[in-house]
């Protein structure tokens, strides 16, 4: 499989926007009186003659350039060759960008009916799920998919988020430490998207943010838990503060500058 078999979608990353066709003005001593002043520079169509893996590879290489729905139209010609479930998966993946997504769930349907023990395509059923704010088939899903990949972090967070979303900050915070320990740098990763805030409401970020330092706290790592902590504190969460008395934080409190630094923090006012 290649690298562009399959795509991991994590919740707190998803950031979709429809792919533009390049553009380039027709030489003007070709255009007809009638042509506009640009041309759309059309993507050659699948060749009936091209085997199902060359198709699939040209749909890979679509897909990376963003040429979502060209990509689609490679990939469904393949499966008339040779269906499969990455095939499907694929499908999905492109959908789910184009945030089409009844359309996406369907594919990822498909591909996890021919495929139960692929875990990847359950973990994106979770995401479209989780997209569709069906929650509770989404932590079926990401279950499923942590069932056949035990070590895959995004899987943990993706589960994290979606219980998150349920308001079961226990079982989230179980999720995400689990994720953290498998890969130190997740939240970074999710955080520098950007989007997490398009996702949950600005109280619900608040209250992530805090969670996020609190398991940084219990790992010891002080320059992302006083981060993390002051992302709390900017986003109005009006417990920060407890950072000086709750217990996955005790050994940060062993440095006096992490108690000054959680004493200067001042929620921001809400109207």
């Amino acid at each position: 499989m290649n690298r562009l078999g399959h795509a991991v979608f994590c919740p707190l990353l998803l950031l979709c926007t429809l792919p533009l066709l390049a553009q380039n003005p027709a030489p003007a001593n070709d255009q007809p009186e009638d042509a506009s002043p640009q041309q759309i520079e059309r993507i050659p169509p699948p060749s009936p003659t091209a085997s199902a893996v060359d198709l699939e590879e040209q749909g890979d290489l679509l897909r990376s350039k963003k040429a979502y729905l060209d990509a689609i139209d490679y990939y469904k010609v393949a499966a008339e060759k040779v269906d499969s479930a990455t095939l499907h998966n694929k499908v999905g993946i492109c959908l789910l960008q184009l945030k089409h997504y009844g359309e996406a769930k369907k594919e990822f349907q498909h591909s996890v009916k021919m495929d139960s023990k692929d875990s990847i395509a359950h973990n994106n059923l979770g995401a479209v799920c989780y997209q569709l704010k069906e929650y509770g088939v989404a932590v079926k899903e990401y279950k499923k998919a942590i069932s056949l990949s035990q070590q895959n972090a995004s899987f943990h967070s993706n589960l994290g988020a979606a219980y998150f979303s349920r308001k079961d900050f226990e079982r989230a915070q179980k999720e995400y430490t689990v994720a953290l320990r498998l890969d130190p740098t997740i939240f970074d990763h999710q955080i520098s998207g950007g989007i997490s805030a398009r996702l949950i409401s600005t109280d619900d970020l608040a209250h992530y943010h805090y969670l996020i330092a609190k398991m940084y706290g219990v790992t010891g790592d002080l320059d992302h838990c006083r981060l993390y902590l002051s992302k709390a504190n900017e986003e109005g969460y009006p417990f920060v503060k407890d950072a000086l008395k709750e217990n996955e934080f005790a050994s940060l409190r062993k440095d006096p500058g992490f108690i000054t630094f959680v004493r200067s923090l001042k929620p921001t006012e809400t109207n």
